[in-house]
């Protein structure tokens, strides 16, 4: 099977939680599947949440173009930090535009909880699952370093960087020991008897946005994980490849 590999970074990101408290907005830790097809999307250029049809329009229910061209492509993202864990600070700044605050003085202070140095490694199945024109262009754009739109982490406060981007071959794997990327956690079963006499065992998880509702455009949810415990078996899940010494899972 062959596929795209590159490296997204960036110094900051940000990556929003839809649930929010009066203290702060908070950010996913790891880099999403709906907010990395945003990021496809702006390279070859489709169009985002803010030019679809209104909800309520006879056109109503629609999805984002970016979501509705790339929903079904296959992804697997690989954190590039300690344990898949990446550090994080709140950032407080102001909004005094008038009519941000119903406070005295018009000034609202947002706190939002900033990524820093996220890094990932990002791998992309090209198995026909979206238009093969798309796909090219993705693949065109992203080995010669161009896009359409700017990419973001999140928002335009955070520059993203693509580097390293390479074709790749990638080999089926049926039963894996192991995978080295972020994986669904009701699909594995993982050996949970390891001890730190024998390493250092770890096992990250995170409830992520895995894909999104068409009537509301709101976010469905999977728990996915990253570990180095050894895997002892499979629950029905497919889409596990080999690329050199990685084992990935793709969604």
């Amino acid at each position: 099977m062959k596929g795209l590999t590159f490296e997204l970074s960036g110094k900051t990101g940000f990556f929003k939680k839809p649930d929010v408290n009066s203290y702060a907005y908070f950010t996913y830790n790891n880099i999403h599947k709906i907010a990395l097809l945003g990021i496809l999307g702006a390279i070859v250029g489709l169009r985002g949440y803010n030019q679809r049809e209104p909800i309520g329009t006879e056109k109503s229910p629609t999805y984002p173009e970016f979501y509705e061209k790339l929903k079904n492509l296959k992804i697997s993202i690989v954190p590039k930090a300690n344990r898949g864990y990446f550090q994080k600070k709140i950032q407080v700044f102001n909004n005094s535009v008038g009519y941000a605050s119903k406070e005295s003085g018009g000034n609202l202070i947002v706190r939002e909880q900033w990524l820093e140095n996220p890094k990932w490694d990002i791998f992309i199945m090209d198995d026909s699952s979206i238009e093969k024109d798309i796909y090219n262009r993705i693949e065109k754009n992203i080995l010669e370093s161009k896009c359409e739109f700017i990419p973001y982490l999140g928002k335009n406060d955070h520059m993203s960087n693509i580097r390293d981007a390479k074709l790749i071959q990638l080999e089926e794997v049926e039963e894996p020991n192991f995978i080295n990327s972020l994986f669904p956690v009701n699909k594995v079963k993982l050996d949970d008897q390891l001890t730190f006499d024998e390493g250092n065992p770890y096992l990250f998880k995170e409830t992520l946005p895995i894909r999104l509702n068409r009537e509301h455009n709101f976010y469905e949810y999977i728990e996915l994980g990253f570990t180095n415990l050894e895997i002892v078996k499979l629950y029905e899940l497919d889409n596990v490849y080999r690329y050199n010494d990685r084992i990935l899972s793709f969604i």
